[in-house]
């Protein structure tokens, strides 16, 4: 895998900005959870948010970091939005954490959820992870260039997602065509409630290609049944995915950053908040966590609570500027 978080560009030139290592570290806290943590997965099981979910809360139990059990839920629907509102009803709930990612900001942007980051209460960023573009194994298209060739061609020919329209699946595979000479509208972007939908979809022949993150899309390839055509990583991604070629190698100036983080609901203790950023921070430094990015291709990119949340303003004017320019923000 590659060794250490980079910056990466949009197709309009926007640095996502990921920092490097650890931050200092908080003050400790007495506050620990006396009851099972909700931990909720917004989309449906097989996606980067579940997968994020279920792998930290099996690393934490494993390595015994926390007497409660964190309990994987999957609430799917709206890109996240259904998840979101549950949530925003539950403020000053200091058992229930989420996972969250770049629809938290780009969701709310395009109108599909009147809930945005501000609605919640950032606990820490953990990794960052690439997007892959996969196509049945049997497909027709040998290169991301054939592919949209064939979009350019054929308006009709769609691509899935497990993220709402306007959100960072489609923004990923928009931006790509964008830069490869193609509109943004010019992709029909299919959207799912989550990656494990979209890729029953590819293999059920409903859609000519799925875009999703790469750490999730191991157990697919393995198994032989679809072939990536390209990766959104400013260089190739080492170990399983060591033989996708980037979209950089194809003579598309393009890369794309899928951060992953884990929040809570508004107004969760101080105390609270110091002893989840704290537990993720410990939980990173562990041998299974490393065995866990390692076999899933993630790169840790750990911000606490106070650096997410100014990470996360940052994000929402970058995106306004993104989706602006695709003509996909809605007022």
């Amino acid at each position: 895998m590659l060794k250490r978080p980079m910056k990466t560009l949009m197709a309009v030139g926007v640095s996502l900005g990921l920092a490097v290592g650890f931050s200092a570290t908080v003050s400790a806290s007495d506050w620990k959870p006396t009851k099972a943590v909700e931990y909720i997965a917004p989309a449906n099981p097989g996606g980067g948010w579940d997968t994020l979910v279920r792998t930290t809360a099996n690393v934490i139990r494993a390595e015994g970091l926390s007497d409660q059990n964190f309990a994987a839920i999957n609430v799917p629907g709206g890109g996240g939005a259904i998840a979101w509102a549950q949530i925003a009803r539950d403020s000053k709930n200091d058992h229930k954490l989420f996972a969250t990612s770049p629809p938290i900001i780009l969701v709310p942007l395009s109108g599909t959820s009147r809930f945005n980051h501000k609605d919640f209460t950032p606990i820490a960023r953990l990794i960052t992870d690439y997007s892959i573009v996969l196509v049945r194994a049997d497909s027709p298209y040998q290169t991301v260039n054939d592919l949209f060739n064939a979009i350019k061609n054929n308006s009709r020919l769609s691509v899935g997602g497990g993220s709402a329209a306007g959100s960072m699946d489609h923004i990923s595979i928009a931006g790509a065509a964008s830069v490869a000479g193609l509109k943004a509208s010019d992709v029909n972007y299919i959207a799912f409630s989550g990656g494990g939908e979209a890729m029953t979809n590819l293999l059920g022949g409903h859609v000519e290609a799925v875009i999703t993150g790469a750490g999730e899309s191991l157990g697919q390839l393995e198994g032989n049944q679809l072939r990536a055509l390209a990766v959104s990583s400013p260089e190739r991604i080492q170990g399983a995915l060591s033989s996708v070629p980037t979209y950089q190698e194809q003579g598309i100036d393009y890369t794309f950053d899928i951060w992953r983080g884990v929040m809570g609901p508004k107004d969760m203790s101080p105390a609270a908040v110091t002893y989840y950023q704290d537990l993720f921070a410990k939980m990173m430094e562990t041998d299974s966590w490393t065995e866990a990015t390692t076999r899933l291709g993630w790169l840790d990119a750990y911000q606490n609570s106070e650096e997410f949340g100014a990470f996360l303003d940052e994000q929402l004017e970058q995106f306004s500027a993104v989706l602006g320019e695709l003509g996909l923000l809605r007022q």
